[in-house]
């Protein structure tokens, strides 16, 4: 059998400006924009830079955004999840995760 080569590009260094991010959640640049104005998505730098056009522009979205883009995204088409719900609903999944891990390396699990 064959070696197979296997190509990526790490997505953390290659931030996803805001258009992107929407084409790769396939929703509307309008609905990540109303996700970072209400906290819901992006980080702290991305708040920090504001919301106006211009700000958009230099907005940089990292993996573990479109991570949180896409699962939001899919909670609120499929559960029918109003924004402020499926946040909560992925803080805590995001919680209970983090909790576990700390268990399994506790040796409790």
């Amino acid at each position: 059998m064959g070696e197979i080569d296997i190509v990526g590009v790490l997505l953390d260094d290659v931030a996803l400006d805001l258009h992107e991010l929407a084409r790769a959640c396939g929703v509307e640049p309008d609905w990540v924009v109303r996700h970072v104005g209400d906290g819901l998505l992006g980080a702290d730098e991305i708040m920090a830079l504001g919301l106006d056009e211009g700000a958009r522009v230099q907005w940089r979205f990292r993996s573990v955004d479109l991570r949180r883009a896409r699962r939001l995204v899919s909670l609120e088409r499929d559960l029918d999840a109003n924004e402020e719900i499926a946040a909560l609903v992925l803080d805590l999944a995001d919680e209970v995760s983090r909790l576990r891990t700390r268990l399994r390396v506790l040796g409790a699990l």
